[in-house]
């Protein structure tokens, strides 16, 4: 195994720059006053559970931050790979199904979970 192999550049890399850019706009704004949790996103490049990248959606703060959450627990932790987790931030895969078919995993509270969907990601531009 290489050592370079965690240096993988994720799609999710790109929306999580455009997440937090969306964060600081008043729609932004809003989510975090409507949602107000904090979420932790275990993205891993081809496998679950396997080079994972860690990233905080914090809610409360309106901020995205590289790393696990340090401030006691998220309300909820999601893992999925790189290609899941862009389809369904995209909308174009289901959270629920992803969760049945164990394509996304879920620690926490299910009602936090519950209110983390693809509304809340800045939408991709049109090219």
């Amino acid at each position: 195994m290489a050592s370079d192999e965690k240096s993988v550049q994720l799609k999710s890399d790109a929306l999580m720059e455009q997440m937090k850019l969306h964060l600081t706009t008043d729609a932004g704004k809003a989510l975090t006053k409507k949602i107000g949790l904090v979420y932790q996103l275990n993205i891993a490049p081809k496998k679950l559970g396997f080079n994972e990248e860690f990233y905080v959606v914090d809610l409360k703060k309106g901020e995205v931050k590289k790393g696990t959450y340090e401030d006691g627990k998220p309300d909820a932790t999601f893992s999925f790979t790189d290609n899941d987790f862009i389809k369904i931030a995209a909308g174009k895969m289901n959270p629920q199904i992803a969760f049945m078919r164990g394509a996304m995993k879920i620690k926490g509270s299910i009602s936090a979970a519950q209110k983390f969907t693809p509304d809340i990601f800045p939408k991709p531009a049109k090219m």
